[in-house]
């Protein structure tokens, strides 16, 4: 390979690297959102396709499984600092399914979100109330089911702020 092209081919991997790094910034910021790999992909200027196995290759997981990954690190902040249900929590981070999201939670974490809420409560830390939580963020408590996106946002940063942890 002539000079020349070895240059221009760490140019296309730092380009390739920069607009992944676009397109895991999205999901970190719209975690909450229902954000597909088309939109990721998009977001990064590459084919689902070609997007995806970059991603594999860049992070060590398909695009998926980093949401997936995000969404409970997220879920574990909330539970470990309020005393929401783990449904609220699970729609509040993105999840559909309340069974999809206590699986993956299993998974990645080792216990289900129920337990470790329970866990944490044990610790002695006393939990922020959710309603107040709910109602700071703007969000009356009866309709906490109807949440836009934004709100669960605003919640997280609320949580974050309360524990002193930021974003992981």
């Amino acid at each position: 390979m002539a000079r020349g092209e070895a240059v221009s081919e760490v140019l296309v991997r730092d380009e390739a690297v920069t607009a992944l790094r676009r397109a895991r910034d999205l999901a970190d910021s719209r975690y909450a959102d229902e954000i597909d790999v088309d939109t990721l992909a998009a977001s990064a200027g590459y084919s689902r396709y070609h997007f995806s196995r970059l991603f594999r290759r860049v992070y060590g997981e398909t695009p998926g499984q980093y949401l997936s990954r995000r969404r409970v690190e997220r879920a574990q902040q909330i539970l470990s600092s309020t005393n929401l249900t783990v449904t609220e929590v699970c729609h509040l981070v993105g999840f559909t399914s309340l069974g999809s999201f206590s699986s993956r939670f299993r998974a990645l974490v080792g216990v289900g979100p129920q337990e470790y809420q329970r866990r944490k409560v044990a610790e002695g830390v006393p939990p922020i109330p959710g309603c107040f939580l709910l109602l700071a963020a703007g969000l009356p408590t009866a309709d906490r089911t109807t949440a836009d996106r934004t709100t669960a946002d605003r919640i997280t940063a609320r949580v974050e702020k309360q524990t002193g942890q930021g974003a992981p």
